[in-house]
């Protein structure tokens, strides 16, 4: 894939990213009636199993519950933006994650750390993290600012409600969020913002040609309102290396559809729970 060489307006330069591919598989081929992944694909990328001598009984996944917070409107996510909370299995902490998303038009992934660079998210932003999430067909680039909040109450895997939720992203909430649009915009959405969620996935970690693989499980409901859940499966892993990224994504995708595991579509987790939610 050839890169346009694309220069910023300003001195500062781009943002330099890392890369997540993320691929879809088809649940009814690597999902058993009980919705967890079978033994089969946990034993093919060296996932631990509970129990050695019995393959049936594969080790318990690690449990990330996440949500979101916006207006009914959906005035962040119209933006460019999303705010999360997620909270994971066995750590004491609630993750607090702004991030703005660019989109990658026909592979040029320069053009869109331009765009970033032009709106001051450039290699002097340090508190902040470039990632190109990048799926079967579709790019983004996402610019995120994350923050760790203490679990005072020891909800273990519960997320706050409404309005503590909304304090602790209007407390830690950076500036380039909040002056995103004139007027504290940021902090303003966030004070009249409701819940979209909670979503409790999970997640087992395996190894792809010596790289960390994730398999994640998200049970989603399918219309907004209802009760029928669609489960979503997503391979992925993470390099520095664009080229690496390139590489490693058509070498996953061969061998997903050697096992007739590979769904060839993208998903926008973000996008769905927005949606549904």
């Amino acid at each position: 894939m050839a890169a346009n060489l694309v220069f910023p307006t300003q001195g500062v330069p781009n943002m330099m990213p890392d890369y997540e591919v993320r691929l879809q598989l088809n649940p009814d081929a690597v999902l058993g009636p009980d919705h967890k992944l079978t033994s089969t694909v946990l034993s093919t990328f060296g996932i631990p199993q509970s129990n050695p001598t019995n393959p049936t009984n594969p080790t318990n996944p690690t449990k990330l519950n996440v949500q979101f917070l916006d207006t009914s409107c959906k005035e962040l996510y119209t933006a460019g933006w999303s705010a999360r909370i997620r909270k994971t299995e066995n750590e004491d902490d609630f993750e607090l994650t702004y991030k703005k998303r660019y989109p990658i038009t026909d592979g040029d992934i320069d053009a869109a750390l331009v765009a970033a660079n032009n709106d001051d998210f450039n290699a002097a932003s340090t508190k902040y993290e470039a990632q190109v999430e990048w799926g079967y067909k579709n790019q983004t680039l996402s610019i995120s600012h994350k923050n760790s909040i203490a679990d005072s109450e020891n909800s273990r895997m519960n997320l706050p409600g409404t309005s503590r939720s909304i304090e602790m992203l209007v407390n830690e909430a950076p500036d380039k969020f909040d002056n995103w649009r004139p007027n504290n915009w940021g902090t303003r959405t966030l004070a009249v913002s409701r819940i979209f969620g909670p979503v409790c996935a999970s997640r087992c970690v395996g190894t792809w040609n010596q790289m960390k693989l994730y398999l994640e499980v998200w049970p989603l409901i399918k219309l907004k309102g209802g009760t029928e859940i669609e489960h979503i499966v997503e391979a992925s892993f993470k390099t520095k290396s664009r080229q690496k990224a390139a590489d490693e994504k058509n070498h996953l995708v061969h061998h997903l559809e050697e096992m007739h595991w590979f769904l060839p579509q993208d998903c926008l987790k973000t996008q769905l729970i927005m949606q549904r939610y």
